[in-house]
């Protein structure tokens, strides 16, 4: 299910698909923001304007307009292997 990188909860991984086209889109590119890479919510501004992600190796904070042009897919957990306890 494909979404948006101001959607993901907090700790959560996704990759990265694509970007919405809009003129912070190839900025973004710039910053590492393309597809196939990995992308991780680590925390938000008190009042939620601003989110911290992790990209590769760096930490990128966005406004939540900008977050909303990346369009990501969450990881899914593996399931646990049956007869495990």
């Amino acid at each position: 299910m494909e979404a948006t990188a101001d959607l993901l909860l907090q700790g959560e991984k996704a990759k990265i698909t694509g970007l919405e086209d809009g003129q912070f889109s190839q900025k973004l590119a710039e910053m590492g923001c393309v597809p196939g890479t990995e992308i991780i919510r680590l925390y938000q501004s008190s009042r939620g304007s601003c989110i911290a992600y992790r990209i590769d190796t760096y930490l990128l904070g966005l406004r939540k307009e900008e977050a909303r042009m990346i369009k990501v897919m969450p990881f899914v957990p593996d399931p646990l292997p049956e007869n495990t306890v």
